[in-house]
């Protein structure tokens, strides 16, 4: 009998399936949102043009024709497998880098390096320590993207324009429709203090309010946080200038800063790529305590792209440290200098790289000559002939997952969007330390 409501559909009109709530891997927002249309194994984004969830999701479908490869050659996944561990078992000093997976991936990867001695460090990891050094050297007072979204009467972005990276931060978090406490977000007062080249149009308020631009080359900006720090500490500095801008404009910023209710300061520490820009990073959290002896003001160090954030809580819970950590004496060690991708490359210290990356299919491993086994998004396209590639699913669409998000207090849950026949990261790390334990 046909269904009236449902008829039957005709062979060459293809079923598509809508999936709400999912959650977007593309940055470290990890928006949860996203409504995608399944077609066969084809993935469409349907509620959204950020850049950031199209590229993720509408990736190639066709990965059963994805092999695993030796030496370049097809190979089956239990003999590449059984490869991998025969270079780890030779191996004195394993390096296990790029570390763009989830929850579960990342579990298994330092599993993976305690079982071989292996150092770990993210792709990126540049980045991330310029954050991790000011938590450690004097701490910071920082808030979630909720808070944000429901309190902040005034946002102050420092570096870029936040959106290149973020593509839905205003969307989602400044330009949010409701709040909890009555707020009106379309009145909340944006400032940039950035690089004169900075889009700062997604800072234009609802109601058509230019944001308050401050142009700054990066390489300043140590010198004019340290001047505001000054000017909220009510310090006379004995210029009118600070890195060409008046130094009127710093004092009606910290004017204002001291006079917001709930001020956000928020920046993207991949934005500050200077020299020590660590000391920057710190001097913003010594602005923030400041600030609050009198009101309230929070910090938004804003990361999680490649699964960075969840990498680090991870391995801080199992090994007690951040990334840039070493099983090498049987025990984790951490050292954010020698310990880094570059550093154990270029001295040779590692003697075999082995490089995970399963969201990105363009990041792709450094150039050694040292062993290579690459582990990874379907579609990599390996310029350097690995000694193994294994294929894995993609989190969040081959597969479900876990993924902290750029705030490092909320976790939230990836989902299966269609069928493959790849085996997530975990299986292959444990189908390694299987063959190491023999």
């Amino acid at each position: 009998m046909v269904n009236p409501v449902h008829p039957p559909l005709q062979a060459d009109v293809p079923e598509i399936a809508l999936i709400p709530t999912v959650t977007c891997p593309g940055c470290g927002l990890l928006c949860d949102d996203v409504v995608i249309a399944r077609n066969d194994n084809k993935l469409t984004v349907r509620n959204t043009d950020c850049p950031k969830s199209i590229a993720f999701f509408e990736q190639a479908s066709a990965l059963d024709e994805v092999f695993p490869r030796i030496e370049g050659q097809p190979a089956e996944l239990a003999s590449a497998i059984r490869k991998a561990a025969e270079i780890l078992r030779h191996a004195q000093q394993p390096l296990i880098g790029g570390l763009a997976t989830d929850v579960h991936g990342m579990r298994a990867t330092l599993e993976l390096a305690e079982a071989t001695g292996a150092t770990l460090d993210h792709m990126n990891s540049p980045a991330v320590i310029r954050n991790v050094f000011a938590v450690q050297n004097s701490g910071w007072h920082t808030c979630t993207l909720t808070e944000v979204r429901n309190r902040a009467d005034l946002v102050l972005i420092i570096g870029g324009d936040i959106t290149g990276r973020f593509p839905r931060f205003f969307e989602r978090i400044i330009w949010n429709r409701e709040s909890m406490f009555d707020q009106d977000p379309a009145s909340r007062d944006i400032l940039y203090i950035g690089g004169p080249d900075i889009d700062t149009a997604a800072g234009t308020s609802p109601k058509g309010i230019k944001p308050t631009f401050i142009p700054c080359a990066i390489q300043k900006l140590p010198e004019v946080i340290g001047a505001l720090l000054a000017l909220v500490k009510s310090k006379q500095l004995p210029s009118d200038m600070v890195a060409g801008i008046p130094l009127a404009d710093l004092q009606h910023l910290a004017t204002r800063l001291a006079s917001a209710k709930y001020s956000v300061i928020a920046w993207a520490a991949a934005d500050l790529d200077f020299p020590h820009a660590e000391l920057t990073v710190h001097q913003l959290a010594e602005l923030i305590g400041h600030l609050n002896h009198t009101t309230r003001c929070s910090g938004l160090p804003l990361g999680g792209s490649e699964g960075d954030i969840t990498a680090n809580q991870v391995s801080s819970w199992i090994s007690g440290f951040p990334i840039r950590n070493s099983y090498k004496r049987g025990y984790p060690e951490y050292d954010p200098y020698r310990f880094s991708v570059d550093h154990q490359l270029n001295t040779g210290e590692a003697d075999v790289l082995v490089w995970i990356s399963t969201l990105d299919s363009k990041r792709m491993p450094p150039q050694t000559t040292a062993p290579t086994i690459v582990i990874g998004h379907p579609e990599m396209q390996l310029v350097n002939v690995p000694k193994v590639f294994i294929p894995v699913g993609i989190p969040g669409v081959d597969h479900t997952g876990i993924m902290f998000r750029s705030d490092s207090v909320v976790a939230l849950p990836l989902r299966k969007l269609r069928e493959s026949s790849l085996p997530t990261l975990k299986q292959v790390l444990d189908g390694i330390r299987a063959e190491l334990e023999k």
